[in-house]
């Protein structure tokens, strides 16, 4: 009888421990990415998107590979990299912070810059008046990162960040962003020409 109550016992404290599981997670990984006060007044609610990962075939979204083909799914916050030669890259993104910053459609990359500088753009001086009228590249406080591909509509890129607390979030201004270490192995295989949608 005395058996039968202790194993009773440490089932239903191991189903417990299990449950709590994810509430732990979750608070490990918010102390993990900090936020100021600031953002997170501007901020939806977080969700990332490790468990949205999924690869997809670049024939459900372009007519022909060309010289390559990129995919941002804003909904996922990945980016996916289709090549000439048939490589495939999967990466986590950041995205716009609003509905009414992002852009969705066809477009393509026009040009690229190693350690671009960055202007913010009116619209963004409106809703944050503070910020500089210029960075250099190279800079550790350039939110365009190391790398930059900009796309055929005007201030819309996919760059590097040096914030990596932005990455699986909303949190740009249009752009879609990567970790500096994936925008540096991405860069190379990019050519201008690329065909890019923003899904």
């Amino acid at each position: 009888m005395v058996k039968t109550r202790i194993s009773r016992r440490s089932t239903l404290l191991g189903v417990a421990s299990v449950l709590a599981t994810p509430t732990l997670l979750r608070a490990q990984s918010q102390d993990a990415f900090p936020q100021s006060e600031e953002s997170i007044s501007k901020q939806l609610p977080v969700r990332r998107n490790v468990s949205s990962f999924s690869t997809q075939n670049w024939q459900d979204h372009f007519e022909e590979l060309g010289v390559g083909c990129l995919l941002a799914d804003i909904s996922s916050r990945a980016v996916h990299y289709w090549g000439a030669n048939g490589t495939y890259k999967l990466y986590p993104s950041s995205v716009p912070m609003s509905e009414e910053l992002t852009k969705r459609g066809y477009t393509e990359v026009v040009r690229k810059r190693e350690n671009p500088s960055w202007t913010p753009t009116a619209s963004m001086r409106e809703r944050d008046p503070t910020l500089p009228d210029h960075i250099e590249g190279g800079d550790p406080g350039n939110p365009l990162g190391t790398r930059a591909m900009y796309l055929s509509w005007p201030a819309y890129l996919v760059h590097g960040t040096h914030d990596t607390r932005k990455i699986g979030r909303q949190s740009s201004s249009g752009c879609i962003g990567l970790y500096n270490q994936h925008v540096e192995e991405l860069y190379p295989l990019v050519q201008v020409g690329t065909q890019v949608l923003l899904l």
